[in-house]
């Protein structure tokens, strides 16, 4: 129940990549790149993979599981590794090439998976319930937003319907 595949991209364009075994990864990884990312935290479920991603300033930071494999550590595999990555590239990931961080990139993705991937311990339950909340946060913020925007969406229509009442 391992992490197969992970790959940092900018966009489209992938900086670094890593696979544990061999498969079609970079073609799927084509077509969900080239799909428009937002910014967010999400799993696609496709046969027997799961393709888990966290999108932030238009970096995808995106590994590929079995489906045995738990949300929760994934994310966890996801966070460590985008943290990881800024922490060494910074503000150098706006102007990086295709593959530009492969060399170096590719042994820290290399040894972080097989990290997550031979660590027998479930994730424990305080780290479970924080990855819980994150997303609870998450889906909180963007109703309050979709919210606000209703609001605003309202109260125009109320001024413009006071306006033909006046008129």
């Amino acid at each position: 129940m391992p992490i197969l595949y992970s790959v940092v991209a900018k966009g489209t364009i992938i900086l670094a990549k890593y696979a544990s075994c061999t498969g079609n990864f970079d073609e799927v990884t084509e077509n969900i790149l080239a799909k428009k990312v937002e910014n967010d935290k999400l799993t696609y479920s496709q046969g027997q993979y799961l393709f888990h991603y966290i999108c932030e300033d238009n970096i995808i930071y995106m590994c590929i599981t079995d489906n045995d494999y738990q949300k929760s550590k994934a994310f966890l595999y996801l966070a460590e590794i985008k943290g990881r990555f800024l922490a060494v590239y910074g503000q150098d990931v706006q102007t990086a090439l295709p593959y530009a961080m492969n060399t170096d990139f590719a042994r820290t993705l290399a040894s972080t998976m097989k990290h997550y991937n031979e660590s027998n311990h479930k994730v424990d339950v305080l780290d479970s319930v924080l990855g819980d909340l994150d997303e609870l946060k998450d889906i909180m913020s963007k109703s309050i937003d979709n919210v606000a925007m209703r609001g605003e969406r309202l109260e125009l229509l109320v001024n413009k319907t006071e306006n033909l009442s006046t008129n």
